[in-house]
């Protein structure tokens, strides 16, 4: 058994990015949503390319989640997602991972259509194929898809990692309060300890710039 608190392995850890896409984090977000575009801007989004650079370098999966329904009219949706209203069509502009965290040549992309990617991918069967056991989650929204996965994960066995400062949602009280809320389903912790956590797996490879 795992202690909760243990360092990173690249080897078991994929790196989840959630929802970081056109279609949420946008031009149109700066008024219609100003502290959850700031705080994306400003915080999440530069603190998830440090994860997702240090998590390449040391070898762990990068998985990326996009909404994207798989029909035109998005009639495959969950019940939720047609209730609220969330809906990209497949291949639109809105389905594309932001500039900033684009995926690398060989990471993939998974489209879902309910809040928890445990629920309408086939994630967890790529992962465990993968022989990984350890899931860094993050992305959008703090209280919403972020929440609803690390718990799922929990509930199937996985080792679940927050880093507390790559994810955020509307407001600064609903992002507290949903870590508060799933803090007993994962680790949390600050993105720079699970950064250097990736950059002491890497130095310590045979070979490496700090081997011997």
């Amino acid at each position: 058994m795992t202690d909760r608190n243990a360092p990173l392995d690249p080897a078991r850890t994929a790196i989840l990015v959630i929802d970081t896409q056109d279609g949420i984090f946008n031009e149109g977000a700066e008024t219609a949503r100003p502290y959850f575009y700031r705080s994306a801007r400003d915080v999440a989004i530069p603190n998830i390319a440090r994860l997702l650079a240090a998590g390449r370098t040391a070898g762990a999966e990068i998985v990326y989640t996009v909404i994207a329904s798989m029909t035109a009219d998005g009639r495959d949706r969950s019940l939720d997602y047609k209730q609220t209203g969330f809906h990209f069509a497949p291949g639109s502009p809105e389905t594309r991972v932001i500039a900033k965290l684009a995926p690398g040549p060989d990471e993939m992309v998974l489209p879902k259509t309910s809040s928890s990617l445990f629920n309408s991918t086939n994630f967890e069967y790529l992962i465990r194929n993968i022989g990984l056991d350890t899931i860094v989650v993050t992305g959008f929204l703090t209280d919403q898809c972020i929440d609803h996965t690390v718990r799922d994960g929990a509930d199937r066995g996985f080792r679940m990692v927050c880093p507390i400062d790559a994810c955020t949602t509307d407001t600064p009280e609903r992002h507290e309060g949903a870590l508060a809320a799933f803090k007993g389903y994962c680790r949390q912790a600050a993105s720079a300890t699970l950064i250097s956590e990736l950059e002491a797996a890497t130095n310590a490879k045979p070979g490496s710039r700090g081997d011997g």
